[in-house]
């Protein structure tokens, strides 16, 4: 049994909480806030040990074997590295730190004192990847050449979103999905990245964007976001034999094969789960036990080439975060 600590108290939190308490193999020990006040009512709610009013605190606690970071984007780098210089091996949230100079930072940080250092990119995990993953490699897609991806929640209100202080927007808290979903499926290389932007009035922070990605070999993927409104989440990979329909890229509902006639061939089934969350905590714990540094469902090198893709994207946009 592994004792897990959670800086930050807020939904993504919250969700995390609500996860590791029903898995049998991880405990809820810890929970910090900038006030104790927060944390406690926090702790007290989810039944965890320890209340801290402060993040070092936390993980000066020799009891956490594991310290999950579920603040805005705008501190995770600050916190990866309060963690990893206080011995913890550290799972943190999407998006992993804001741009990739900060990534390979903290990861040869985590190499260096051998800890282990995870993204919580929670899609990379499922179940649901290995499964059309493997659809993909049977080829019954055939020669597959297109992947369409969208993600899309009206959170334009949204403090994390609409503050460029939080590293806000839509990039690295939605845009960030639909990249990883099509690098998931098209690891090739690419060749070149394309894109349209808006951003919202007054807070300088992107809004809603269009992505391509052009692969060496010819691929493509198209990608789209929008922090105004809830689009229909859809993942599809097309080939020259059918394609597959992912229904919701953000925690797949439902996986779809149909033929060239557009006529279903088969319907997968998707294992049942307690939110999602639990995955991406067994693999860190199993990792850990195997004195392992990264997880193969989401290693360094793939957390280094996604910032690539994000860092690119914001160069065209001519976006940048005063703190970076």
């Amino acid at each position: 049994m592994k004792n897990i600590g959670i800086l930050g108290c807020g939904n993504i939190a919250r969700k995390m909480a609500t996860t590791v308490n029903q898995m049998e193999n991880a405990n809820l020990y810890a929970a910090a806030s900038r006030t104790y006040s927060k944390a406690q009512e926090f702790a007290s709610e989810f039944n965890i040990d320890k209340a801290y009013g402060s993040y070092l605190e936390l993980v000066q606690d020799e009891n956490v074997d594991l310290v999950y970071v579920a603040v805005p984007h705008s501190h995770h780098y600050e916190l990866i590295k309060l963690s990893l210089n206080n011995n913890k091996n550290v799972l943190c949230e999407k998006a992993f730190t804001v741009n990739a100079k900060m990534a390979k930072e903290v990861i040869e940080l985590a190499k260096s004192k051998h800890l282990l250092l995870a993204e919580a990119i929670w899609t990379r995990y499922l179940p649901s990847r290995a499964i059309i993953s493997e659809i993909i490699k049977s080829g019954v897609l055939g020669k597959i050449s297109t992947i369409d991806a969208n993600l899309g929640y009206n959170i334009v209100d949204h403090e994390r979103i609409k503050k460029k202080e939080l590293a806000g927007g839509a990039l690295l808290d939605l845009t960030v999905y639909p990249i990883n979903f099509a690098l998931m499926f098209f690891p090739d290389e690419i060749r070149s990245i394309e894109s349209s932007v808006t951003f919202l009035p007054k807070a300088g922070v992107d809004s809603m964007e269009n992505v391509s990605l052009i692969y060496e070999d010819g691929k493509m993927a198209s990608l789209r976001t929008s922090i105004f409104t809830n689009l229909d989440r859809r993942g599809v990979i097309y080939g020259d034999k059918g394609y597959l329909e992912i229904t919701n890229i953000n925690n797949p509902e439902k996986i779809v094969l149909y033929n060239t006639e557009y006529k279903v061939v088969k319907e997968y089934e998707i294992p049942k789960q307690i939110t999602g969350f639990e995955y991406e905590v067994d693999e860190c714990l199993e990792m850990i036990g195997k004195g392992k540094i990264e997880c193969p469902s989401m290693p360094h090198s793939e957390i280094i080439k996604v910032m690539e893709v994000m860092d690119e994207l914001r160069k065209q946009w001519d976006l940048h975060y005063d703190f970076e």
